[in-house]
């Protein structure tokens, strides 16, 4: 560990650090890989190049939470702790992951080679976990048939021809098999894929790492927005003179941004500006990792948005909740539908990064001393 004699350890060039920590077109404000924890922490009020990639997602989580529990504030609307929230916890739970893992990530990268690549390990397992919890909400409230059950009459008779015209105008037979049965699947293997691929590019298919990135999670927002596009293409399930009318209404606004937020985000995060186009000027503030941090968050923003109007839209049609005792058209959420899945993905996202792991320190782990030892020779002395 070097010697700080009660200073702030010293800010480093691109040429002072190993090529593992390097960032294309960003020249300075690099932290060598041995910091301790305190260092680290403290590194979060220090102007490094990691400041705005810690701050740009450590903020947004407290903007998300405030968003999130306006929901249990509403007239009429259940319990938290209700079933009917479980898939809009689960949500909640891979924002959360995925916002604190990044901001921590940027933040810790710096103790050592081997803790920077289990850092983004983690990062990516994250990223994954939230895509399955946004699903996981997409198919309880935004499912084409999300919500709706046996509607019956008050003597218990079956609305058979009212129940027939609503699925005949709003479900559609030949996808009901991949939203009951494969959706859910679908969007657990991708998001293993995912994790598997970005992890791959911290040990091979370097030079092409940010485009690999960038593209691979394209796939699970397709998987993932599935019962969107088919929302948004079919006729709405509400009466049109209904409030849920006009909350449902709102989703495709919400999802417009959520995409344009991503796309843009995407742009950045490949193009690499706008530090590309002035290397060096925007080492600390501004570089394309911290508008692609922005940009990400206000796509989430919006995606909760959405996702709130629908579950809105639910709460305000007493006729299409679940009633109790009715078997429904869609089986209501339950703790292994929710919460199991995600444990049994993140169980699954934990190993592969314990795997990964591994091999990092199995490469990595060698050459600690001999880069503190080289380290130590350019700054022996403090000054």
């Amino acid at each position: 560990m070097l010697l700080n004699c009660g200073q702030p350890l010293p800010l480093l060039r691109h040429t002072d650090v190993p090529p593992r920590v390097i960032e294309n077109f960003i020249l300075t404000g690099y932290r060598f890989p041995n910091y301790s924890l305190k260092d680290c922490l403290l590194s979060a009020f220090r102007p490094t190049n990691e400041t705005g990639n810690f701050w740009t997602h450590f903020l947004p989580v407290f903007v998300f939470f405030y968003h999130f529990v306006e929901v249990f504030g509403w007239e009429s609307t259940p319990n938290g702790d209700d079933p009917f929230f479980y898939p809009l916890w689960n949500y909640f739970i891979g924002v959360f992951c995925l916002l604190m893992a990044s901001s921590l990530a940027h933040l810790l990268n710096s103790m050592s080679i081997v803790v920077r690549e289990v850092c983004f390990f983690v990062d990516y397992g994250t990223i994954s976990a939230y895509t399955v919890g946004s699903s996981l909400a997409y198919y309880y409230y935004i499912h084409p048939q999300a919500g709706l059950g046996e509607m019956r009459e008050q003597n218990g008779s079956l609305m058979d021809v009212k129940q027939e015209n609503l699925k005949s105008s709003y479900a559609m037979s030949d996808l009901s098999i991949f939203f009951d049965t494969f959706y859910i699947p679908s969007a657990c293997v991708v998001a293993i894929f995912c994790v598997m691929s970005c992890c791959n590019t911290r040990q091979r298919w370097r030079q092409y790492r940010y485009v690999i990135r960038t593209l691979v999670f394209l796939l699970p927002f397709f998987i993932s927005s599935t019962p969107v596009f088919y929302r948004l293409l079919t006729k709405s399930p509400y009466s049109v003179k209904s409030s849920s009318f006009a909350s449902s209404s709102t989703m495709a606004i919400y999802f417009y941004r959520h995409c344009f937020w991503l796309l843009l985000s995407a742009v950045v995060n490949i193009s690499k500006i706008p530090e590309r186009l002035a290397p060096g000027r925007f080492d600390i503030w501004g570089h394309s990792h911290q508008w692609f941090h922005c940009f990400t968050f206000l796509s989430i923003l919006d995606e909760l948005h959405m996702i709130k109007a629908e579950v809105k839209a639910i709460i305000l049609s007493p006729s299409l909740l679940l009633p109790p005792g009715i078997p429904p058209r869609l089986p209501g959420p339950t703790i292994v539908s929710t919460y199991g899945v995600m444990l049994l993905l993140q169980t699954t996202i934990v190993s592969i990064i314990v795997w990964f792991s591994w091999k990092a320190n199995c490469i990595y782990g060698p050459q600690k001393d001999q880069l503190e030892k080289e380290h130590m020779k350019k700054h022996a002395k403090c000054h």
